[in-house]
Order: C-alpha cells, then sequence, then structure tokens
C-alpha cells in the first residue's frame, strides 16, 4: 500500500472513529506530505519525535511571529528571543504529543508499519 492510499484508509477510520481530519493530519503534515515527505500522521508518531516534529515548527514559526509584531521593535537580547521561542516551542510540543499520544491509546491503534486502515 502506498503512503497516499494508506493515508486515505486513515482518514476513512478516523471518520468512522469520530476523529476531525484536521486532528488526524494537522495542516503541517500536509504541507510535508504535499513536498512528498512520507512522515507518520501524528497519531502514529511516537511521543518524544511528535513533540520535537511539533515543538520546532510551532516554535520557529511563532518566534518568527512575534519578532516580526512585537521583538523587532524592542530592546530585547536575541538569546532572551531564542529562548522564549524554544520554551513556547518545548511547551506546545509536549503538550500535542500528549494529546496525540492519548488519542492513539484510546482508539487503540497500532505504529504506521503496522496500520491497515481497517479497524
Amino acid at each position: 500500500m502506498t503512503h497516499q492510499e494508506k493515508l486515505e484508509e486513515m482518514y476513512r477510520h478516523m471518520a468512522m472513529l469520530g476523529v476531525s481530519r484536521s486532528t488526524a493530519a494537522p495542516p503541517a503534515w500536509r504541507l510535508l506530505w504535499r513536498f512528498g515527505i512520507e512522515i507518520p500522521p501524528p497519531l502514529f508518531t511516537p511521543f518524544m519525535p511528535g513533540a520535537l516534529a511539533m515543538g520546532a515548527f510551532f516554535g520557529l514559526f511563532w518566534g518568527l511571529f512575534m519578532w516580526a509584531i512585537l521583538w523587532v521593535h524592542q530592546d530585547m537580547p536575541a538569546i532572551l528571543m531564542a529562548a522564549t521561542a524554544i520554551a513556547a516551542g518545548a511547551l506546545f510540543g509536549l503538550t500535542m504529543a500528549a494529546y496525540f499520544r492519548h488519542l492513539a491509546r484510546k482508539h487503540g491503534l497500532p505504529s504506521w508499519a503496522e496500520y491497515t486502515g481497517a479497524p
């Protein structure tokens, strides 16, 4: 089964479980898939890789956004800006990874390699 076929099966299965499409496949993941990067959906990602991926993505873009609208006008040291963005990314990544692991356990989802799409 190709990655795309597996994703389509996952969308159907998640709909049956009542998991929204945006939870099963967040925008960052859909963007990576569109660029041809075949990573497992967050519900099938182990805790630490999921926390790192979500935290890095959030920390980077949140930090850039905060710099563009707020920090550029303040006399704030760069190290403090970076530390704030890293802390925000770490908190977000850990929280989201815990949430996705909770949903995966609740629905008894296997690893992505073992997933067949069948309930």
